[in-house]
């Protein structure tokens, strides 16, 4: 489809300008070029007063749940509900059955991408055989040409001597080791923070050392082994502290969180499976830190860890519920009401790390919005006021700790190759 965006508020190349964007056979062009073609339009049922246009977003941690779990996401819904979001790439964590840990097991995953993705999906290969997170390490040069980074997302890898080898194999073949911290021993049966709410309403707590000392652990690593090392959802202060003083001593290391993170805290909690995620929402001080983070760029990206399940799984409470909320439709809204609209965070900082950042760090192309470059963009109406409701998602995942939010920004348009995979 072609057509023109005409005096468009865009963010390109790390900042907002106004311009018109031409779209032909799937590619932005010069508009000039388009505008000399006889009876082109401007893009088709699409106003951009008061709309912002970027780069689509990519997120590199989503859970579609195929291969093996389709009751709780499949391929098509999940990246149906990516576009909703304004998501043009996501990357798919190997939290499936069977596992991505060989060539043979991928190919069942690429198999479903193909036949369903309405988006581009990049898959992780896991770490360990079985996606265990100890044993056997898998064949990372077979693998690193097909997949995105490495990931044993969902469980940790306890052993010092298996992340390691881990590290020194992934950095000889030049690949990414993304990282979800969290040190068994130390979990003693929690399942929401171990703060002010679970000791007020008798819940098991998570300490924070559970994420800390394995991200301790894992930069000592990482600088002895040069490998490059990504860590997931951050969620304390200690982990913010740790990996900021990486950075400055030149440790190849960075991090994600997510939007819950960022604006609740356990004093948001309610005895409601929505509310539960791993790692779980900390303190007030841990926000805060987070917030600061993203801020000065210690956080580099924010990633929903869209993580969808049957609603019988989060029907059960703080204590029953499965864990993991669903991200991808509502996350730009929240993010854009909560950070910008309140002063806290500048947009720009915020399109930043949901485009730019990922993509650099785990080698995606490059979206611009500059002539040459697939037309993957996403129009939001930043003034359009909507209230979160899961029943609108597209997702079969409908558990989100942000239900009932009134929000400013309603995603309009998302394009991926100047198609349309979203049109309100």
């Amino acid at each position: 489809m072609n057509g023109l965006l005409k005096g468009a508020t865009m963010y390109r190349q790390g900042k907002l300008c106004k311009g018109d964007i031409a779209i032909d056979h799937g590619k932005i062009v010069q508009a000039e070029v388009l505008a000399k073609q006889d009876g082109v339009p401007v893009f088709p049922g699409v106003s951009i007063e008061n709309c912002i246009v970027s780069p689509g977003f990519a997120d590199v941690h989503v859970h579609l749940r195929e291969p093996g779990f389709s009751y709780k996401e499949q391929i098509l819904t999940g990246t149906r509900a990516a576009a909703h979001g304004g998501y043009t790439t996501v990357c798919a964590m190997p939290n499936l059955n069977p596992p991505p840990d060989t060539p043979e097991h991928l190919a069942v995953e690429q198999a479903l991408i193909r036949a369903g993705a309405q988006v581009r999906v990049l898959p992780y290969g896991c770490i360990t055989l079985g996606q265990k997170g100890e044993g056997d390490l898998v064949d990372f040069a077979a693998l690193q040409p097909l997949v995105a980074g490495f990931s044993d997302d969902g469980r940790g890898v306890q052993s010092e001597s298996t992340m390691r080898e881990a590290m020194t194999r992934i950095a000889g073949v030049g690949g990414i080791l993304a990282a979800h911290c969290e040190q068994n021993d130390l979990l003693l049966g929690g399942y929401i923070h171990d703060g002010a709410y679970a000791r007020a309403h008798g819940h098991r707590g998570i300490c924070s050392e559970s994420e800390w000392q394995p991200v301790e652990r894992d930069l000592r690593l990482a600088k002895e082994t040069g490998c490059k090392y990504h860590v997931c959802h951050v969620s304390c202060k200690e982990s913010v502290a740790l990996i900021r003083r990486a950075k400055a001593e030149g440790v190849d290391v960075t991090c994600e969180t997510a939007p819950h993170y960022l604006l609740l805290c356990d004093e948001d909690l309610q005895e409601d499976g929505r509310f539960k995620m791993n790692p779980p929402l900390r303190s007030r001080a841990d926000r805060d830190a987070l917030l600061e983070a993203a801020l000065d760029g210690t956080i580099d990206m924010i990633a929903t860890d869209h993580a969808p399940h049957a609603p019988a799984e989060k029907a059960k409470g703080l204590e029953h519920s499965a864990m993991g909320v669903t991200g991808l439709e509502c996350a730009f809204a929240v993010l854009y009401t909560g950070l910008v609209r309140s002063g806290l965070v500048p947009l720009a900082r915020l399109l930043r790390m949901m485009t730019d950042a990922p993509r650099e760090r785990f080698g995606l192309p490059p979206v611009t919005l500059t002539p040459g470059q697939d037309a993957d963009l996403t129009v939001f109406d930043l003034n359009r006021c909507w209230t979160v409701e899961p029943d609108n998602f597209l997702s079969l995942g409908r558990a989100t700790p942000f239900e009932g939010a009134r929000v400013y920004g309603s995603c309009e348009l998302t394009l991926v190759g100047g198609k349309p995979v979203w049109q309100r």
